[in-house]
C-alpha cells in the first residue's frame, strides 16, 4: 500500500489532516475565549462517534480509489478547488464565532440570558448562519480536496439534511428570544444554507 502513496497522495491526506486539527483545535480555543475555560466541556471539539465513522469512511474511499484509480486523484484543480473550499469554509466559520463572541455555542441554546443578543452585522448580515454555511463548505471542500466523489456526495446530503433540522429548532427559540425583530431580519437575510429558508 505505501508505494501507491505519491505526492499528491501525500499532499492531499497532509491537507486532510492539517484541516482537521486546526478547525477543531481552533473551535475549543475559540469557545474558552468567548465562554471561559470552566465553561467549556470537550463538546466543543465537535467530534462525535457519526464524525469519526464518517471521517473514516472518507479516508478508506479515499485508500481505495487511489489503489484501483489513482489518476483520479492525481486531478490537481478539482483538489486545489476543494482546498480553496476549505479555507473558505473555516474562515467563513470563525468570522461568525468571532462576530457573535459570547452568543455563539455549539450547543442550541433553549433559555434567553441577559447577555445574549441578536447579532444582525458583519457576517451575519449576508447570511443567518454563517456558522453553519462555514462548516458545510468546510466539510465538503474537505472530499473535494480529496477527490473524493462518493463523499462528497454523501457528506453534502448528510450535512445538508442535519442543518436543515437544526435551524428549523434553533430558529423556534430564536423566535420567542426575540420575535419581531429575529422575523423581520429573518425575511432579509438568507440562512446561508441552499433550499433553507
Amino acid at each position: 500500500m505505501m508505494e501507491i502513496i505519491n505526492d499528491s497522495a501525500r499532499r492531499q491526506l497532509t491537507q486532510m489532516l492539517c484541516s482537521l486539527i486546526f478547525f477543531h483545535v481552533s473551535e475549543y480555543l475559540l469557545a474558552i475565549v468567548y465562554h471561559g475555560k470552566f465553561k467549556v466541556t470537550l463538546e466543543s471539539v465537535l467530534i462525535s462517534k457519526d464524525y469519526i465513522l464518517a471521517m473514516a469512511f472518507s479516508v478508506l474511499e479515499y485508500l481505495i480509489e487511489l489503489y484501483f484509480f489513482p489518476t483520479l486523484k492525481k486531478n490537481s484543480s478539482i483538489s486545489n478547488l476543494g482546498l480553496f473550499m476549505v479555507i473558505l469554509g473555516e474562515t467563513i466559520r470563525k468570522l461568525a464565532i468571532c462576530t457573535a463572541g459570547r452568543a455563539f455555542t455549539h450547543v442550541i441554546r433553549r433559555s434567553h440570558e441577559n447577555h445574549h443578543k441578536l447579532i444582525t452585522y458583519g457576517v451575519y448580515g449576508i447570511v443567518r448562519h454563517p456558522g453553519y454555511t462555514g462548516f458545510l463548505i468546510w466539510c465538503v471542500g474537505i472530499q473535494i480536496m480529496l477527490c473524493n466523489p462518493v463523499s462528497s456526495v454523501v457528506f453534502a446530503i448528510i450535512v445538508w439534511d442535519f442543518f436543515f433540522n437544526r435551524i428549523a429548532y434553533e430558529e423556534f427559540f430564536l423566535k420567542r428570544f426575540f420575535g419581531l425583530e429575529y422575523e423581520v431580519y429573518a425575511q432579509r437575510v438568507p440562512s446561508g444554507i441552499p433550499f433553507v429558508k
